[in-house]
């Protein structure tokens, strides 16, 4: 019980990382409340509260602020992929993408800053894509490195009062996964061909992140700030050689 007496803010909780996120602070002690755009879905976890949110939005966040007083852990999950290259974008993708992913990500942290005690512990969602850019995708690419360098200039600002680290995910089985290998010419092949990229031989589930996000958010991870900590299955640890040619 890592975290007893630690209250939680997971925003994008509704399924996927952010519900598995969820559902582990709960089993190690937290109070809990998740956000999303929408209403309160009804299958949460029991014991985790819903605010309906827009995190995009200022006066949204404010609200959500309102609505769960101080917290010791911020956990900053909501996010949002589109499948496009800059010519295709629109201003519409823009919006969307760096709305959820960046603006939405910079409201929280401004607003629950100054409310977090001391020993807090900001947790952002980044991405391997915030480094190694994945085929057309690039306000999202775009969108995980800003992410990553608001991690560490709110570490360097912020400390010691509040720890800021960012997670990044390499693939994980998801509905964004599954969107990723529509755009090949053959989703299937593009799956087997990417399994065996990864030395652990499989693709990451929620509960993988929300093992680390346990650690960063607990008193164990006191001297970890300003980190990018990639949960990827070392994958990005290889060279680009097919494995089994040599």
């Amino acid at each position: 019980m890592r975290l007893t007496c630690k209250k939680a803010l997971v925003t994008g909780g509704r399924q996927g990382i952010g519900r598995g996120i969820v559902q582990a602070f709960l089993a190690e002690g937290a109070s809990v409340v998740t956000c999303g755009r929408g209403a309160d879905p009804g299958d949460l976890t029991e014991g985790c509260g819903w605010v309906q949110a827009d995190v995009s939005d200022a006066s949204s966040v404010a609200a959500l602020v309102a609505e769960t007083g101080p917290i010791d852990i911020l956990v900053n999950n909501a996010g949002v992929q589109v499948e496009k290259t800059v010519p295709d974008s629109t201003d519409a993708d823009w919006d969307a993408v760096i709305g959820a992913n960046c603006r939405g990500v910079f409201n929280t942290c401004r607003a629950y800053i100054p409310l977090m005690s001391p020993g807090a512990s900001i947790i952002n969602i980044g991405s391997i894509s915030g480094t190694h850019a994945d085929p057309s995708m690039a306000l999202y690419n775009a969108s995980k490195a800003f992410v990553h360098g608001l991690t560490r200039s709110i570490a360097v600002d912020h400390g010691p009062r509040v720890r800021c680290n960012a997670i990044c995910p390499g693939w994980i089985e998801t509905g964004m996964l599954d969107a990723g290998f529509d755009l090949a010419q053959n989703p299937t092949t593009a799956r087997t061909d990417a399994v065996a990229r990864h030395p652990v031989r499989r693709f990451g589930q929620p509960a993988d992140i929300a093992a680390m996000a346990v650690w960063l958010a607990s008193d164990e991870a006191g001297f970890a700030s300003g980190q990018l900590f990639t949960i990827d299955g070392g994958m990005t640890a290889a060279s680009p050689l097919q494995p089994g040619l040599f």
